[in-house]
C-alpha cells in the first residue's frame, strides 16, 4: 500500500494524530485552509471575470472593469473571498482535527483533482486523435455529416462541444476510481511514440496529430505528477545538511520551504498566468488556441491550462506538506520518515 492509498483510506499511515488539537495549532490550520480558500476564490473569480464577462474586483480599487456591468458585481466577486474565508474560519474553529488528519484530507482533495486531470488528457487525447485521423482521411463527413464535420474543424466548436463534455465526464470517472494512472500514461506516451516510428519507417505514414498527442500526454505526465511526487518525497533534494537533522529541525525546514519557496512559486504562476485576459494561461484558453498544423490536435489551449493545474495541485500539496511539517515540529505522532521515503 502506498502513502497515497493511506491518505485515501484514512489509515494510520497518515492519520495517526489523535485527540483534540491544541489551540495554538488552529493558527496553522487557519493559515493552510485560508491559503486554499483564497486560491479557490481567485480561480472562481477568474472564471467569472473572463468567461462570464463580470467586471472583476479591479474597479473597487480604481482599476479598469472587464465589460460594462455595474460595480455591484465587483463587490459580489469580492464577497466570494470573504465567504470562502468565513467558511474556513467556521470549519477550523468548530473542529479539533489533528494537523496530520487535515493534511491527509487536503491530499485527498488533490488526489481527486489530479485523477480527474489524468482521465481528461487520456480521453480528450484519444478522441481528438480519432477526429483528426478521420478528417485527414476524409471519412468524417460520411460519419457525422458535412455540416458537423465542418464545425469540428473549428477550434471553438471542438473545444466547447467535444473537449469540455469529455472533461466533465473525466471528473465523474475520477469520483468512482482510485488510480492516478501515471504508470499507464507513461506507457501510452511510449505507445504513441512507437506508433510514429512504425508509421514513418514501415508504412511511410506520418501525421501531425501523432506528434501532438505525444507532447500532450508527456506534458500532462510531467506537470500533473509533480504534486504526487512531492507527496511521495520523490523530488530531488540536496540533503547534505538535511539528512543529519533532527525530526523537529526537518519540520522547520519543510514548513519554511513550503511557504517561502513552494507556495510563493505557485502564487507567482497563478498571478502571472491568470492575472488578465492576455496573460499566458488565460489567453490561449479563451481563444481555444491551436497549433499551426491544420490536421493536428486542437489541444494547445489545454496545454496552457496544464500550467494552471500544476500550480493549483502543487499549492494544495504544499499546504498539506506544511501542516504535516508543523505536526513534526510539535512532535505529534504519525510522522513519516522524510529521509527514507521511496516513491512507490
Amino acid at each position: 500500500m502506498t502513502a497515497l492509498d493511506s491518505v485515501q483510506d484514512g489509515s494510520p499511515a497518515m492519520n495517526t494524530g489523535t485527540g483534540p488539537t491544541p489551540e495554538s495549532a488552529r493558527l496553522f490550520r487557519l493559515f493552510g485552509w485560508g491559503v486554499l480558500a483564497i486560491m479557490a476564490a481567485y480561480l472562481l473569480n477568474n472564471y467569472l471575470t473572463y468567461w462570464q464577462d463580470l467586471p472583476g474586483i479591479a474597479p473597487i480599487y480604481g482599476g479598469a472593469a472587464n465589460g460594462s456591468l455595474p460595480i455591484v458585481w465587483s463587490w459580489l466577486q469580492l464577497a466570494v473571498y470573504a465567504g470562502f474565508l468565513a467558511a474556513v474560519f467556521v470549519y477550523v474553529m468548530r473542529s479539533t482535527t489533528p494537523l496530520r488528519v487535515d493534511s491527509g484530507r487536503i491530499s485527498n482533495i488533490n488526489t481527486f483533482i489530479i485523477r480527474a486531470a489524468f482521465f481528461a488528457v487520456l480521453i480528450v487525447g484519444l478522441m481528438d486523435s480519432a477526429i483528426s485521423f478521420l478528417r485527414i482521411e476524409e471519412l468524417l463527413p460520411a460519419i457525422v455529416g458535412q455540416d458537423l464535420a465542418d464545425e469540428l474543424g473549428k477550434s471553438r466548436f471542438r473545444g466547447a462541444y467535444v473537449h469540455m463534455p469529455l472533461i466533465a465526464l473525466s471528473i465523474v470517472i475520477a469520483a468512482f476510481t482510485r488510480t492516478l494512472g501515471f504508470t499507464w500514461l507513461a506507457l501510452l506516451v511510449v505507445v504513441a511514440e512507437l506508433a510514429i516510428v512504425i508509421g514513418r519507417f514501415v508504412f511511410s505514414y506520418e501525421q501531425a496529430f501523432l506528434a501532438d498527442l505525444v507532447r500532450f500526454w508527456y506534458a500532462a505526465l510531467f506537470l500533473f505528477a509533480s504534486a504526487y511526487t512531492l507527496l511521495e518525497e520523490g523530488h530531488v533534494r540536496v540533503d547534505v545538511f538535511y539528512a543529519g537533522m533532527a525530526p523537529k529541525t526537518k519540520g522547520y525546514v519543510n514548513a519554511i520551504g513550503s511557504v517561502v519557496l513552494g507556495m510563493s512559486l505557485c502564487t507567482t504562476i497563478l498571478v502571472l498566468g491568470m492575472g488578465g485576459k492576455q496573460n499566458i494561461i488565460n489567453s490561449p484558453i479563451l481563444a481555444y488556441e491551436v497549433t499551426q498544423a491544420g490536421f493536428g490536435l486542437y489541444v494547445k489551449y489545454l496545454m496552457a491550462g496544464f500550467l494552471g493545474v500544476f500550480a493549483t495541485s502543487m499549492m494544495i500539496q504544499f499546504v498539506a506538506y506544511f501542516l504535516d511539517a508543523i505536526a513534526d515540529i510539535r512532535g505529534e505522532p504519525g510522522g513519516r520518515d522524510h529521509e527514507n521515503h521511496p516513491v512507490n
